[in-house]
């Protein structure tokens, strides 16, 4: 059994070092990081797993941007979800779902009509409704498999558009 909570309940070492069990410590390099790169986790879409006071399981959502590469570039905010971390012996019992079940009743009850991720296809899109139909001409500030990078638009606003994935600040430099 497990229960979830707010990501505040839970202490920050133990998040790191439930991500490095999860991903390991090298984790800090991947592109995912480089997208949020200075951004702060939006506290009402990040979530933590317990089983009773011990950290199992953790999902963070960040503020991220579509900046298109047109002569006249333009910002669309989304939010990018991930890392979705479980202990590797919790894993297989539904934890990362329930986490993943609890970000998005909290999005679509806050509004959030576009959500990002990297991840496997087959799973996200199957349980959750993600895809990547609309991310084939964004770009990231890093190597991705194409095949990973997956959206869940819940508006048209985004669809058809080319630009780089970065951190939510208006100033487009930090994203190049």
């Amino acid at each position: 059994m497990f229960d979830i909570r707010p990501l505040a309940t839970a202490e920050t070492d133990e998040i790191e070092t439930l991500l490095d069990a999860a991903f390991g410590s090298d984790r800090h390099g991947r592109t995912a990081y480089r997208i949020r790169q200075g951004m702060t986790a939006v506290p009402a879409l990040s979530f933590a797993a317990f089983d009773d006071s011990r950290l199992i399981g953790s999902l963070q959502t960040w503020p991220i941007a579509l900046v298109t590469d047109s002569s006249d570039p333009a910002f669309y905010p989304l939010k990018l979800v991930g890392p979705v971390a479980v202990l590797p012996e919790r894993q297989r019992q539904g934890i990362g779902r329930a986490l993943m079940e609890r970000m998005l009743v909290a999005a679509d009850a806050g509004g959030e009509d576009a959500l990002v991720l990297i991840g496997d296809a087959d799973y996200y899109d199957r349980l959750f409704g993600f895809s990547a139909v609309h991310t084939g001409r964004w770009q990231v500030p890093g190597p991705v498999d194409r095949a990973r990078l997956l959206a869940r638009l819940k508006s048209e606003r985004l669809y058809g558009l080319s630009g780089m994935l970065g951190p939510a600040l208006v100033d487009t430099e930090i994203l190049r």
